[in-house]
This record gives structure tokens, C-alpha cells and sequence, in this order.
């Protein structure tokens, strides 16, 4: 089956990877489909040892509106199940990940923001978590990511009553972490995707992902002491050394 004009498209160039949302008239919902492009974008991200940073932009008002759930109607559509496996492995790609929050980010779109590493949102933004008034129970990853990244009270404030709150109070409690004018969005994200690609590659992304599992509860003390050998070891600790004294932009190689 040809994937549709209008899933999730990717791009790569050097070190950066970009899913852009292109469902604009409809929310940038997500259909069983456009998970599994993103399933698929994400498998080619992380198996590219070059792509550091991967970004998330959107197309339209929206940023992302979350699952289908009209798809559920549909016999051979996948549970919600299937959306949260999916943005579990959005947490658990390789690369850093920025969210560049353009507008509105409803449902399950909220939690694709939370699993990325920074988020960054416009003051036309805003959010709110229907599940409760739709009926449908979460899954247990975004339980998860709203608990650890907000906090118990916010997590309950949003998913109980299901509240539409703004870019500022999006920024408050976390969801956010800058909010800047519209018109700044673009050289921000740009901004800061120079300076994550300018960080050594090993301590880069080990910190990222052990940083998830400690949120997590699991401190893998071995894996942690065995990275921070081999980082000892690398070409990249020498070349930090060397760039700091000489007062230039360090040449890392991820060795």
C-alpha cells in the first residue's frame, strides 16, 4: 500500500532529522497509517549514527490533535494501545528531541510533546487532555510521562477535568519548556538544534537516555559507570580538552 501524501514526512540533513506533520485540515491527527510511517521514520533515524537531533514541526494551527480515534469504529484498526507503544518509541529514540509547538496540541499530541526532550511553543499554543470526556482510558506511558514531567497535581488537573489551559500556564507547569513569539519559532528551533549537535555525540545521547530512565525510577548504575569509562577513553574527551584551551568550537566525532 503507497503511503498517503499527507503522513508524516521526514527529512534528514547531516547530524538533523525533521518529522514534519502535514494533516493541517484535520488537526495533524494521527491514523493507524501515519503511525506506522512514524514507526518507520523512526527505525531510519535511529539507526543513523550521524542524526544527533530530531525535530517534530507541524503544518496549519494545530500541531498534533493526537490519535484517530475515529478510526476505532474500523474492525481492523489497531487499540489506542497502539498510539502509546508509539510514542514510547518516540521517548526512546536515540536522538535529542525537540517539539516545535506551532498552535493547539490536544489528546495524545500532548503526550508525543512530552516525550520529546525539549519543547518548544508559541504564545498562539495551547492544550487540553479529552480522554475522560470522551470516555477512553489512557495508556499507561503517558500516565507515566504526564506524572514524571508535570507532576501528580498537574497530571490530575489535566486528565480529570479536562481543561483547555495556555501557552503560559502550558510553560508553568512544564509542558513547555520556552514559550517565544511565532514569529521566533523558527530560528529558536534552529538555534537550538546548532548547539545540541555541537555537544560530543557519546555523552550527548547516553545522558539523554539514562536521564528518561532515572525519570523512570531505574538507575542502571553499571551501564552508567561503564559509559562514563568509555567516555574517558574517547578521542572526543580529548578533542573537548584541547578546543576548551585553544578557545574554538570543539570537532567531535562520536569516538
Amino acid at each position: 500500500m503507497s503511503t498517503p501524501i499527507d503522513a508524516p514526512q521526514l527529512t534528514v540533513q547531516g547530524a538533523v532529522a525533521t518529522i514534519r506533520f502535514s494533516k493541517p485540515a484535520f488537526a495533524n491527527r494521527l491514523s493507524p497509517q501515519d503511525l506506522g510511517v512514524l514507526r518507520q521514520h523512526l527505525d531510519t533515524v535511529n539507526s543513523d549514527e550521524h542524526v544527533l537531533v530530531l525535530r517534530f514541526v507541524a503544518e496549519g494551527k494545530y500541531f498534533c490533535s493526537g490519535y484517530d480515534i475515529s478510526s476505532l469504529a474500523a474492525d481492523s484498526a489497531p487499540s489506542s494501545l497502539y498510539f502509546g507503544e508509539t510514542i514510547d518509541l518516540i521517548e526512546a529514540a536515540r536522538p535529542i528531541t525537540i517539539a516545535a509547538v506551532q498552535g493547539g496540541v490536544y489528546g495524545g499530541g500532548t503526550d508525543l510533546c512530552l516525550a520529546c526532550d525539549f519543547r518548544l511553543g508559541t504564545r498562539e499554543a495551547n492544550m487540553f487532555m479529552p480522554a475522560a470526556k470522551l470516555g477512553l482510558h489512557f495508556y499507561a506511558g503517558g500516565m507515566v510521562r504526564y506524572v514524571t514531567r508535570l507532576g501528580l497535581n498537574h497530571a490530575k488537573r489535566l486528565f480529570l477535568t479536562a481543561e483547555k489551559i495556555t501557552a503560559e500556564e502550558m510553560l508553568h507547569m512544564g509542558m513547555l519548556t520556552e514559550m517565544l513569539p511565532a514569529d521566533q519559532l523558527d530560528s529558536r528551533l534552529n538555534a537550538l538544534t546548532e548547539q545540541l549537535t555541537g555537544m560530543a555525540p557519546l555523552a550527548l545521547l547516553g545522558i539523554k537516555r539514562h536521564l528518561n530512565l532515572i525519570a523512570r525510577g531505574h538507575v542502571e548504575v553499571s551501564e552508567i559507570e561503564a559509559a562514563v569509562l568509555r567516555s574517558e577513553r574517547s578521542r572526543d574527551i580529548a578533542e573537548g580538552a584541547l578546543a576548551w584551551k585553544e578557545k574554538r568550537k570543539a570537532r567531535f566525532t562520536g569516538q
